[in-house]
């Protein structure tokens, strides 16, 4: 028997987004910075394809069986590995600490009225023990006194502030210090502190690693004129990334690196970082997709998961999850640590 046009194009719809799906998720899982157009597509809006492929897999009931299990498996593999969805557990363990890194972008916010103040609804809101910020230079304790609202932010925890960091704990904190993880000629800095609790030294690090928004705007505006901008984005990360990763190699102690990593877990960035002895707290600990960036944006929905806590494997996840996006263009990121695992 033939097959009608409507059939060769239905089919065709199927195959196409089933082998769209695998290839996406063959490149995210072999590392999009390969190529600098993978690396940029590693931020596009993964949820904007869920309409085709749910129309596809509708369509496809006009087909055999066999064809609607391929147009589910295209659309499952978009919503499970391909936007990241996390199904986890957690560990069990001994000693909880709740640690929360979050983004507050203390220069938009303290123009804003009542911008400080949301932030630190956020941060009371999740009752953090420890909490990690960047982009906190216009709030820094050390340098200027503190605005209420920024008191507020810290609250009874012990303060250690530099530059665009902010670490605050109601564990005792010592030894803090800065370090470079610099690219090209551009001076960028890390923080690092040593927490005591139940009886154990953590090596606590925060970073924020270089944006990508200026590479993403030159690859928009310019095209591939724009592509030496975007591949120079791409690489000062990753040599931030094996900078902190050398670092992080060297450790004598439990270690937890928490901040705004500007990349997804799959990506090179995170998975150097993974390489030596780290795990991502979400994916360990938490459920769903934990977007945490992309709500500024003109749909204001989250699309990427690039803020991390991650950990050695001597530190158990209890629970992972992101708070709300009222208060900075990045939501923070929650988790509930044992400080000795199972």
């Amino acid at each position: 028997m033939r097959t009608s046009g409507w059939a060769w194009l239905v089919r065709s719809l199927i195959l196409l987004g089933l082998g769209t799906m695998l290839v996406w998720w063959g490149v995210l899982e072999w590392g999009a910075e390969h190529h600098w157009l993978l690396a940029a597509l590693q931020y596009a809006p993964y949820w904007a394809l869920l309409a085709p492929l749910v129309v596809t897999f509708l369509l496809s009931w006009t087909q055999g069986w066999r064809w609607r299990l391929l147009a589910l498996a295209a659309l499952l593999l978009l919503l499970g590995p391909v936007m990241g969805l996390v199904v986890s557990r957690g560990d069990a363990g001994a000693g909880h600490v709740r640690l929360m890194t979050y983004n507050i972008k203390a220069y938009l916010n303290v123009l804003r009225t009542g911008g400080v103040g949301r932030v630190a609804w956020e941060v009371a809101e999740h009752n953090p023990d420890i909490v990690v910020m960047q982009d906190a230079g216009e709030v820094r304790a050390a340098e200027m006194p503190l605005p209420e609202g920024a008191k507020q932010l810290i609250g009874d925890r012990q303060l250690y502030a530099t530059g665009q960091y902010i670490v605050a704990s109601r564990f005792p904190l010592r030894d803090c210090s800065t370090g470079l993880i610099s690219y090209a000629k551009e001076v960028h800095t890390y923080v690092h502190c040593v927490v005591h609790a139940y009886g154990q030294d953590i090596d606590l690090y925060t970073a924020h690693l270089l944006s990508p928004r200026d590479g993403l705007n030159a690859l928009r505006k310019k095209a591939w004129r724009g592509s030496e901008d975007w591949e120079r984005s791409v690489n000062a990360r990753l040599t931030q990334s094996k900078t902190l990763a050398e670092v992080l190699s060297h450790r004598q102690r439990p270690a937890i690196l928490a901040g705004d990593l500007n990349a997804p877990e799959r990506s090179m960035v995170v998975q150097t970082l993974l390489d030596v002895g780290l795990r991502d707290a979400f994916s360990a600990g938490g459920w769903g997709y934990g977007y945490t960036h992309g709500h500024s944006l003109r749909d204001g929905v989250s699309i990427n998961r690039i803020d991390h806590i991650l950990v050695s494997d001597e530190i158990g996840v209890a629970d992972c999850q992101v708070g709300g996006k009222e208060a900075s263009d990045h939501r923070p990121v929650i988790a509930d640590l044992w400080i000795h695992r199972d």
